[in-house]
């Protein structure tokens, strides 16, 4: 089963994923799909708060702060890893519990990330919106580091992020029921 939408100008099929007995999701996994990214990141930017930084969770939101910092012109963007890298400094680091992820994670920040960010306005971005519960992580992170949170941005909003007044996003995402159709 799938769930045509489109997003950004682009008509896509979003297979639909079983979360359980009720309830399914439509995938959408914007890795390798560069028509799809730069046309995200050109929408999302038209609508994007004044900011001096982006700040994403590892690793479907890669391709998106990649473009829209290249689109923009950004010279450095952050990205929060699932791992701490031998080549980090010291970490900053948070718990979270994402829907499509099967156990809980860590997200984990640089430090000399951290010191960048420091009284800087932070843009968070993610692909998908549902729970907010990466979202909430990445502000966490951020706090912890001393930035300014300006805005948080998403390319779809799925179930209740779409009733939510702190997001901006390009398009709405239904759930769906065990048979595929959007629940209202």
């Amino acid at each position: 089963m799938y769930y045509e939408m489109t997003i950004a100008g682009c008509k896509r099929q979003l297979p639909l994923c079983k979360l359980n007995d009720k309830l399914m999701i439509g995938a959408f996994v914007i890795f390798g799909d560069a028509e799809l990214t730069v046309a995200c990141a050109k929408e999302l930017l038209k609508k994007a708060p004044e900011y001096d930084y982006l700040l994403t969770a590892e690793a479907k939101g890669i391709p998106l702060i990649h473009e829209m910092a290249r689109q923009h012109g950004d010279k450095k963007y952050f990205v929060a890893r699932k791992n701490p890298k031998l080549y980090m400094t010291g970490v900053f680091e948070v718990d979270v519990h994402s829907i499509t992820t099967a156990k809980d994670q860590k997200l984990y920040l640089d430090t000399a990330d951290a010191e960048m960010m420091k009284g800087k306005k932070i843009l968070l971005l993610d692909d998908v919106i549902s729970t907010g519960e990466s979202l909430a992580a990445l502000e966490k992170l951020a706090k912890e580091a001393g930035g300014n949170i300006c805005g948080k941005m998403t390319i779809l909003a799925e179930g209740d992020a779409q009733k939510r007044d702190d997001i901006i996003y390009l398009e709405k995402l239904p759930l769906f029921n065990s048979n595929g159709e959007p629940i209202a």
